[in-house]
């Protein structure tokens, strides 16, 4: 080998052996320590119906390509935090007939010979009992699954704004952050008389 090619090399194993060890020492944090890593935004309190669809959802499978309560894989969307989306009927109708309800094409839910076109056939009972477990999978807000930003002012989001937003943007539309600061000002009003 040439003595450039050896560096090259050498800089690449040194990068790989760094890698390795900062996974190791990240990995062995998060095993070690007694709070999450990172906050943990989306949580679930399941009530009889939402536990028979928590089973169901996992009897059928649909943990192979949605993730929920800690299991699954990425594949598909993730469920955690669409309670704080949609209510139980608009889960159980898009269970029912998925591409009219969401009002275009899906990847695996709809007629066959799409993988979970099953989910459409399951009796009315178990759809309704996997509604009522997705509307149960709430997120806190500021979460990536939450209709409401996080809480407070946000320079990033206000950057973000300015630079991507055109002009007539705010003339047009309401900033959710300004509906909410009202709601809580209503709230506190009411609360006061």
């Amino acid at each position: 080998m040439k003595k450039g090619e050896k560096i090259l090399f050498g800089v690449v194993a040194l990068l790989v052996i760094i890698t390795v060890v900062n996974f190791v020492v990240l990995e062995s944090v998060r095993r070690h320590s007694e709070k999450p890593l990172f906050p943990v935004l989306t949580h679930f309190d399941f009530s009889a119906d939402g536990l028979q669809g928590y089973h169901l959802y996992q009897q059928s499978n649909c943990y192979s390509c949605h993730r929920a309560v800690g299991s699954g894989t990425s594949m598909g969307v993730s469920l955690d935090g669409l309670g704080s989306k949609h209510d139980t009927s608009y889960f159980y109708n898009f269970l029912k007939n998925p591409e009219q309800t969401y009002g275009s094409r899906t990847l695996d839910h709809g007629a066959p010979p799409k993988d979970a076109a099953y989910v459409a056939s399951l009796p009315d009972a178990d759809l309704h009992s996997m509604a009522v477990f997705l509307s149960e999978l709430k997120s806190d807000q500021g979460s990536s699954s939450s209709f409401e930003p996080p809480k407070g002012e946000s320079s990033f989001i206000d950057s973000m704004i300015d630079m991507w937003a055109p002009d007539g943007w705010r003339s047009q539309y309401k900033d959710i952050r300004d509906w909410i600061k009202t709601k809580s000002t209503e709230e506190q009003h009411d609360a006061k008389h």
